[in-house]
């Protein structure tokens, strides 16, 4: 999608279409905007068949004008509106233009009192941006779908323009995201997701990454990834993927993704929901596309991003429940269930990353656990910490993003249900507070360094259906919410 800027309405140009922003205010229904326009346009509302109602959408066919036709967009009560009822308005009219493969727009930016023009700007954006999306196998838009291409801004402050481009960027780290989830299983393996990391260095100078392979990864001892990779074809990685926004500054986050590119279960097979599993690294996904969003918007911040990966498969060599494997930290982990695999990865990386990263502070995503599905849904991030202040801040980007959190105890008695005859921890917990005890597992693994889980396991993939901005399958879950908490450092 690209953006362009038109000061006044006048000076529009040829488009498929023209969309105005209308409120429901005091005086009943007003244009959002401080444009006067053709008084051709007001005649609707004075039929009272426009009601400015929230996503409301009806077509006019003026003659002797530009587009082919206008469109009025409802954006709700003005005193009511948000951030997040723009971005819905304005996904709405994505889907209104993807129906009637309107690929060229004229728009008329909103102007309201109660939200600055950055808030404007990034609701309309997002909206519109994040359901301008469809994924293809061959990497190619599919033939009946039409998306938007070029949009024409039309507002008084050229510096919207700037303002779009950032969130259109930060929608196409989302988009890479998502794309990675989406992939077929076998084509989107531990290879694959290194092929992806190496790519990262080679478009943006600031990233650096290092590959550990199968040979690093047993003379480092990572005892857990390497017991998951057992009954898989596909070798495991651990890709380190740098970012240097500010070399001068200590200061360093570091992220760790979840990369199981498919879960069988293991041994514990699964019983139901199997086709979805290729989504079972939402996280690596999500820590990547940060790092892509980040470069690109040459955030004045250093992150690093780790990324362990394997398929949990089924073969004669698979790790076995009851046997006991040893970690990078050197404890000894006691498999209670081989479903339960992600935690065993992600383990040996924040290790390694508490070990020799040196960082300020560590997030982890991961599609973890059935669990938090069950806890909170498809709508809210399960959000773990061992840290307030940490905490706080990932629940307010979570407000800002609308990729909200919620935040889940970590008391000391749930530990108990970790307890091992033979080993230092087991790595379940039973069904009870399934969500927790996994959250429980990994702190285990942090020492003292601020940390917080994400467990975007409802968030990450919709098999059931699009939900306003977020399509079916693959949503990207965590790079809006990263990248806001990044800039806010």
């Amino acid at each position: 999608m690209n953006f362009h800027y038109i000061n006044t309405i006048e000076k529009r140009k040829t488009a498929d279409l023209l969309v105005l922003p209308f409120v429901k205010g005091k005086k009943g229904v007003e244009l959002a905007s401080f444009e006067k326009i053709d008084p051709f346009f007001a005649t609707p509302i004075e039929m009272k068949d426009f009601n400015g109602n929230e996503g409301e959408l009806i077509s006019l066919y003026p003659l002797e004008q530009p587009e082919q036709r206008c469109l009025l967009l409802g954006l709700g009560d003005i005193a009511k509106l948000t951030v997040e009822k723009l971005r819905r308005s304005y996904s709405l009219l994505a889907k209104h233009c993807q129906k009637f493969k309107l690929s060229k727009i004229n728009l008329l930016v909103p102007e309201l009192d109660q939200l600055d023009e950055n808030q404007i700007v990034q609701g309309v954006v997002e909206g519109l941006t994040l359901t301008n999306y469809v994924f293809d196998l061959k990497g190619e838009k599919k033939e009946e779908t039409t998306l938007i291409e070029d949009v024409f801004l039309i507002h008084p402050s050229k510096g919207i323009l700037n303002t779009a481009e950032k969130y259109f960027t930060i929608a196409e780290g989302v988009y890479f995201a998502r794309d990675l989830v989406n992939g077929n299983a076998d084509d989107i393996n531990p290879q694959y997701l290194c092929q992806v990391a190496i790519g990262l260095e080679k478009h943006f100078p600031q990233v650096k990454t290092t590959i550990f392979d199968k040979k690093r990864l047993e003379k480092e001892g990572m005892g857990l990834l390497l017991a998951v990779n057992r009954g898989s074809s596909s070798e495991p990685a651990l890709m380190i993927i740098e970012y240097k926004g500010n070399p001068k500054s200590k200061d360093k986050t570091v992220l760790v993704g979840k990369g199981i590119t498919y879960d069988t279960g293991g041994l514990n097979i699964k019983v139901s929901n199997m086709e979805t599993m290729k989504g079972d690294m939402g996280g690596a996904a999500a820590v990547m596309g940060t790092i892509f969003t980040a470069a690109s918007l040459g955030l004045k911040v250093n992150v690093t991003a780790l990324v362990p990966s394997t398929e949990n498969a089924i073969s004669s060599t698979s790790y076995k429940p009851g046997d006991i494997y040893q970690s990078y930290s050197g404890k000894t982990v006691e498999i209670g269930n081989t479903d339960a695999e992600g935690r065993l990865i992600l383990a040996d990386a924040l290790t390694y990353a508490v070990e020799h990263l040196q960082p300020t502070r560590i997030i982890d995503l991961a599609t973890l656990t059935g669990a938090m599905i069950i806890a909170l849904g498809t709508e809210t991030i399960g959000l773990f910490s061992n840290n307030d202040v940490l905490a706080d801040e990932l629940y307010r980007s979570g407000a800002s993003t609308y990729e909200r959190v919620w935040r889940m105890p970590l008391f000391e008695e749930y530990r108990d249900q970790l307890k091992s005859d033979f080993a230092d921890i087991r790595n379940i917990g039973g069904r009870a507070a399934g969500s927790i005890t996994a959250a429980m597992f990994l702190q285990e693994f942090v020492g003292n360094v601020p940390w917080a889980h994400l467990d975007i396991a409802g968030t990450a993939y919709l098999e059931d259906g699009a939900k306003r901005y977020n399509p079916k399958y693959g949503t990207g879950s965590g790079v809006r919410l990263l990248i806001d908490f990044l800039e806010k450092l």
